[in-house]
């Protein structure tokens, strides 16, 4: 009898049932019916939010491309009518445009450059424990947070400095913010372990070697938070140089379109002698508004994802 005839059943015979694996418990959590309504609500409401803030930038791109006669006669919702460049040519001509759109990128590079050195200064001396009059030096960074000097001393500072109608007006006084030096003294003290500082001790390195060889690399994310901060603060602003500057040549992007959403100035554009100035200054508020905010899209996906990691990193232990 070979083995598989031995294996076999016999004739008539019943085969044994097969043995069922046992079925395996889901370990995902049903939602109740009041998550589900909570939750359905929440997606209606942020929908609602969405709608709130997205129709006017589209309203806003789409009257960029629409006709002066169109924008002026409120013809236009979220889809541009009879479809023109007019205003953005109008823009890129200006002269007073394109120097505020050069004076905006220097404002905000440079701004944002000393802005980073002056607050990696303050942050990283703060951040060790052994330095003397710490939780002094720590308190009077708080108390800049809860009051300040108002515009009328501030002004009389930068006026004793010397400072008025001159490019570092815009960026000394804006340079340090203490919201930003607690977010990179925290970043420093919880997140770069203090056996590097042991470790780079050992091998005879300087408190400035270190603070360049390892605190920085080691803080790319935090940089990156810090310089998003400054960088939009600083291409934001302008109320800075609506007190502190009187020359033209000097003007920010954002005060020259302050000039042309509620003075209607155009700037001398060519083409305010074809149309009538009104229907050019309407159309130019919607170009000028898209091209003062390109930079800062084409700029924000490449900080993004360091922001949220950067500030968590350095609000929390561990």
């Amino acid at each position: 009898m070979t083995l598989e005839t031995a294996t076999r059943p016999a004739p008539g015979a019943e085969p044994e049932p097969k043995a069922r694996k046992p079925k395996r418990r889901s370990t995902t959590v049903q939602d109740t019916r009041v998550d589900r309504v909570f939750m359905a609500g929440v997606y209606v409401l942020l929908s609602t939010f969405l709608l709130i803030v997205l129709v006017p930038l589209v309203n806003i791109v789409a009257s960029s491309f629409s006709s002066p006669a169109a924008v002026s006669g409120g013809r236009v919702f979220l889809w541009p009518v009879d479809f023109s460049l007019i205003g953005y040519e109008a823009v890129l001509t200006s002269d007073a445009i394109l120097t505020g759109f050069g004076n905006s990128i220097f404002y905000a590079v440079v701004g944002t450059l000393v802005s980073l050195a002056l607050t990696v200064m303050i942050a990283y001396p703060l951040s060790r424990a052994e330095l003397v009059g710490r939780k002094v030096l720590i308190g009077g960074v708080l108390f800049t947070m809860l009051f300040s000097g108002g515009l009328i001393p501030t002004y009389m500072v930068v006026r004793a400095l010397g400072l008025l109608d001159t490019r570092w007006a815009i960026i000394l006084p804006a340079a340090i913010g203490a919201w930003q030096v607690l977010i990179a003294m925290t970043y420093f003290r919880t997140s770069i372990p203090g056996e590097l500082y042991e470790a780079a001790q050992l091998d005879g390195a300087s408190d400035l070697r270190y603070l360049w060889s390892v605190v920085l690399p080691l803080s790319k994310p935090l940089l990156a938070v810090i310089a998003l901060m400054y960088g939009i603060g600083q291409w934001n602003s302008y109320f800075s140089a609506l007190i502190y500057l009187r020359s033209e040549e000097l003007y920010p992007l954002q005060l020259v379109l302050r000039n042309v959403l509620i003075v209607n100035n155009t700037g001398g554009t060519n083409l305010a002698d074809q149309m009538a100035a009104e229907q050019l200054a309407d159309l130019m508020k919607f170009s000028l508004i898209v091209v003062s905010t390109v930079p800062v899209l084409l700029v924000y996906p490449f900080v993004a994802r360091h922001f949220t990691k950067g500030v968590m990193l350095g609000s929390v232990k561990g």
